[in-house]
């Protein structure tokens, strides 16, 4: 396979301190070419926070380099080994099955992995093929960049590219690469397979690599005698406290992750793999996005338990570092507050609370407001992003009249009438005690105007797949500024059509 030269020297300087770990944490291979590489789509925000050259995303070069068929200068291609529980089971090891890390590079964000997903077969790809297909690579190349949008730990998406090349999934598709961007992948799982094996000398050098390169503040807070100096265990509290943020985040937006795996959670709290996705439409806790979840284990309603769940996993893979059961549950049961506490906290800025003086000591509090709230919604499945826009429109109107047209418009959408005055009476008292004008702007800022939508994302797949990838184009403009109006796009904040609820989405998306 050839080599590039990167498109800039002085800009683009590759290393890979994950290579530096030792042969039992991956696999030296290169990608596998596709033919006839082309350009869907790039990223030009997150290549201007990169801090790489403007042209890097231009060149011949970069094709063939983030098609997988050319090594940059300086990448050093890896697949990386893990193992993992799915759907509550242990599934043995696992690994990057078609994803090739090319390396770090450094950057304005600080140093960040580059990672091709669909770049072909890997000694961990299970007899698979080692691709993505068309479809479920723009999912992700999109939602990555949505989730950034919104505000939520997100691995991000550089570019995402194509090639006619035959993908046998359900049906004959075409190939695509994703090009990943993250300070690093290391996930649950990887912990999970040297605890697993009884590794524990790799084990403790992946818990120095992360604490190191990656969650540095864990040296500082064990050194100042958190939970007595035990640097695991201040370890397993970061990513209880990163997860516990992120999984407040996810319920927060009604984003439905599909397949939380513990090989799917990111050990720095960012949103991984993006599969079976679902932003939810109508409000639903108990929505399956994932349509062979046939139990249900991933439900909506069921993600914070999940989570929990998962972090028992890798407190169970630390404990030979922790060596101290009684100190690593003391530190998962700090989730049971820290995920309420952050879930408030984040449903405090979509009503608009935050700031108000005394609004958070009326009887009204936040938690009760927000429960009577959703309790409401999902009764008649209100749509979960229309609501919440309407009624932050309806706030920034700085009217408490219940007669105004944008507190109307938020009623219409609600049949039991005498309900929703109940509950808008309630929050009304609660808005009282502050200025409206700044509530109205936090929730205008905090409730999006638009979501990838299952239906959005399926329209741009179809037209992909004639060639016609301007809806990807336009998408990702909309999805990077989901709180602005843009209203020359209006038509993507409408209530769905009625054939988006037939559309199902699968662990293969």
């Amino acid at each position: 396979m050839p080599t590039l030269n990167p498109p800039d020297s002085e800009s683009l300087v590759w290393h890979n301190r994950f290579a530096t770990l030792g042969e039992a944490f991956f696999t030296r291979l290169s990608p596998t070419p596709l033919p006839a590489p082309y350009w869907i789509s790039h990223n030009r925000a997150l290549l201007t926070e990169l801090g790489w050259p403007s042209q890097g995303l231009s060149t011949p070069d970069a094709l063939l380099a983030f098609s997988g068929c050319a090594i940059p200068e300086g990448a050093e291609p890896l697949a990386s080994v893990y193992s993992g529980h799915q759907f509550g089971h242990w599934a043995g090891q696992l690994g990057d099955g078609r994803a090739i890390s090319l390396g770090e590079v450094a950057s304005a964000l600080g140093p960040q992995e580059i990672q091709l997903k669909g770049a072909g077969p890997t000694p961990y790809s299970r007899r698979g093929d080692g691709r993505a297909v068309l479809r479920s690579s723009i999912r992700e190349f999109l939602c990555s960049e949505a989730m950034h949008g919104l505000g939520v730990a997100s691995t991000r998406a550089l570019c995402l590219t194509g090639s006619p090349q035959p993908v046998y999934r359900e049906e004959v598709e075409t190939a695509a690469v994703v090009t990943r961007v993250a300070p690093s992948f290391v996930r649950f799982g990887h912990f999970e397979h040297f605890a697993a094996a009884g590794q524990h000398a790799e084990l403790q050098t992946l818990a120095d690599h992360v604490i190191r390169h990656h969650l540095p503040e864990c040296t500082q807070r064990a050194a100042a005698g958190e939970h007595q100096g035990n640097i695991y265990a201040v370890l397993l509290q970061v990513v209880c406290e990163r997860t516990a943020k992120m999984l407040a985040q996810w319920q927060a937006v009604g984003f439905c992750h599909g397949v939380m795996n513990t090989d799917n959670m990111s050990i720095l709290g960012l949103t991984l793999d993006y599969g079976p996705f679902q932003f939810l439409d109508g409000f639903n806790p108990r929505h399956i996005c994932n349509h062979t979840d046939t139990q249900g284990r991933y439900a909506y309603h069921r993600q914070p338990n999940v989570a929990f769940w998962n972090l028992h996993c890798l407190a169970q893979a630390l404990s030979p570092l922790i060596n101290d059961p009684d100190l690593s549950l003391a530190v998962l049961e700090s989730f049971k507050t820290d995920f309420p506490q952050a879930l408030d906290h984040a449903m405090a800025q979509k009503l608009g609370l935050i700031g108000l003086p005394g609004a958070m000591d009326t009887p009204h509090t936040v938690r009760d407001l927000t429960e009577s709230l959703l309790t409401l919604m999902a009764k008649e499945q209100v749509d979960y992003t229309v609501f919440w826009r309407r009624l932050s429109q309806a706030v920034a109107s700085q009217s408490l009249d219940k007669t105004h047209p944008l507190w109307q418009s938020a009623r219409d959408l609600f049949l039991d009438r005498a309900a929703w005055d109940q509950w808008q009476e309630a929050y009304a008292q609660a808005l009282q005690t502050g200025d409206l004008m700044s509530a109205g702007r936090t929730m205008l800022a905090h409730n999006p105007k638009y979501v990838l939508r299952n239906h959005l994302a399926e329209i741009a797949i179809r037209q992909a797949k004639t060639g016609d990838f301007s809806e990807v184009h336009t998408l990702l403009t909309l999805l990077q500024s989901p709180f602005d109006e843009h209203p020359e796009h209006e038509a993507y904040a409408q209530l769905p059509p009625a054939w988006a609820s037939s559309i199902e989405i699968s662990c293969s998306s």
